[in-house]
C-alpha cells in the first residue's frame, strides 16, 4: 500500500536539502547582482520559460511590491514582438533551469547587442546562459524531489528562493519600510491599517451625536440612539467637550440603586474623564486606545478641544481595521 505522507514527508525534507544547499551560490556574484540592480534606471524585466517563468513571475511581483519596478515578459512573446516592451535603461533577469532554454536563448542575442545587462539564473554555471550573462546566478539542486528526477520540484522552490533573497535584500539596500509597502498594498488588511486615518472614517457634521451640557438626560438618550454610535458628546456653551455619555453610562446609572430622574441635566451624570483622539492618527492606533480603556468608540477633537467627529468599533470593522 503506498503511504502518502512517507511520500508528502519525503518531498518536503527532499526540498528542504536543496535549499541548505543553495546557501554557498550566495556569493560575490549574489552582491554583483545586486548592485546592478540598485543602480538600474529602469525597469527590472524577468523572463522565463515554463515552471521558470511561473517562478520568475512570482520573483517580478514581488520584487515589484517591495520597491523594484518589475515585470514579467514571457520570452515566447518576446520573440514575437513584446522585446519593445523593454528600453534600454532596463535590466533582465533570465531564468532557464537548464540554461539552455531555447525561447530564451533566442533573444539574449538581441537584448546583448542593445546593450542591456542580463543577470542569468540556471543551475548550470557553465551553461549557454551562464555564457550571455554579465551576472550568473546559480540555484544547481542535486536532485529534484519527483522521483523520477524529472519534473521541476526541488529546482524551482530553489530558485523562487533565490529570488526572495534578492528581493528582500534589495528591500533593505533601499531602506523600504512597513509605510512604502502599504502604498503599493492599499487595498489589503496591511495596506489599511498603515494608510487610514481616524479622519477617513469618522463620523462628521450632522452625524456627530452631540447635546449640550445642560441637556436633560432624556432628550441626551434620544440623541444618542438617533446616531447609533451607542455614545453622545456633551458639548459646552462655547462649543468645547466637556465629556461623553455612552449606552453603558446609561446601564451602570439605571443598575446603580440612585435615583435616576429623565428630567436632570445630563452633567450631573457624567463624572469620568473623556477619552479622545486627534483626526490625524492612524485609525489603527485608536484601535490601542480602545482596547486600553475597554470602550466601543472614541470622540475626536481638535486643537481647540472641539468635537470635529466620533466613530465606534463597528466603523473599523467595516473599514477592515479590526
Amino acid at each position: 500500500m503506498v503511504n502518502y505522507k512517507e511520500i508528502g514527508i519525503n518531498v518536503i525534507n527532499a526540498e528542504v536539502e536543496a535549499l541548505k544547499g543553495l546557501t554557498k551560490y550566495i556569493n560575490d556574484d549574489f552582491e554583483k547582482a545586486i548592485d546592478i540592480i540598485l543602480n538600474c534606471t529602469g525597469k527590472i524585466v524577468v523572463t522565463g520559460m515554463g515552471k521558470s517563468g511561473h517562478i520568475g513571475s512570482k520573483i517580478a511581483a514581488t520584487m515589484a511590491s517591495t520597491g523594484t519596478p518589475a515585470f514579467f515578459l514571457h520570452p515566447g512573446e518576446a520573440s514575437h514582438g513584446d522585446l519593445g516592451m523593454i528600453s534600454n535603461d532596463d535590466l533582465i533577469i533570465a531564468i532557464s533551469n537548464s540554461g539552455e532554454t531555447s525561447e530564451i536563448l533566442a533573444i539574449l542575442p538581441i537584448i546583448k547587442r542593445r546593450g542591456i545587462q542580463i543577470i542569468g539564473m540556471s543551475g548550470n554555471e557553465n551553461s549557454s546562459l551562464a555564457k550571455y550573462s554579465d551576472v550568473h546566478l546559480c540555484f544547481k539542486v542535486e536532485k529534484e524531489a519527483c522521483p523520477l528526477n524529472l519534473a521541476p520540484t526541488s529546482s524551482t522552490t530553489a530558485t523562487l528562493a533565490l529570488g526572495d533573497a534578492l528581493a528582500v535584500t534589495l528591500l533593505e539596500a533601499r531602506g523600504f519600510t512597513a509605510n512604502d509597502f502599504a502604498m503599493t498594498h492599499p487595498g489589503g488588511s496591511l495596506g489599511k491599517r498603515l494608510l487610514t486615518r481616524v479622519c477617513d472614517i469618522m463620523h462628521v457634521g450632522e452625524e456627530i451625536p452631540s447635546v449640550n451640557v445642560n441637556t436633560t438626560m432624556r432628550d441626551a438618550i434620544l440623541e444618542m440612539n438617533s446616531k447609533g454610535l451607542g455614545m453622545v458628546a456633551l458639548i459646552n456653551d462655547d462649543n468645547t467637550l466637556y465629556g461623553v455619555f455612552t449606552d453603558g453610562d446609561l446601564r451602570r446609572a439605571l443598575g446603580s440603586g440612585n435615583t435616576c430622574e429623565l428630567t436632570q441635566p445630563i452633567k450631573s451624570i457624567v463624572k469620568t474623564p473623556c477619552i479622545t483622539v486627534k483626526p490625524e492618527i492612524l485609525a489603527a492606533e485608536s484601535v490601542k486606545v480602545i482596547s486600553k480603556h475597554k470602550i466601543n468608540g472614541l470622540l475626536v477633537t481638535n486643537e481647540k478641544n472641539e468635537v470635529i467627529g466620533a466613530f465606534n468599533t463597528v466603523d473599523l470593522i467595516h473599514k477592515g481595521i479590526i
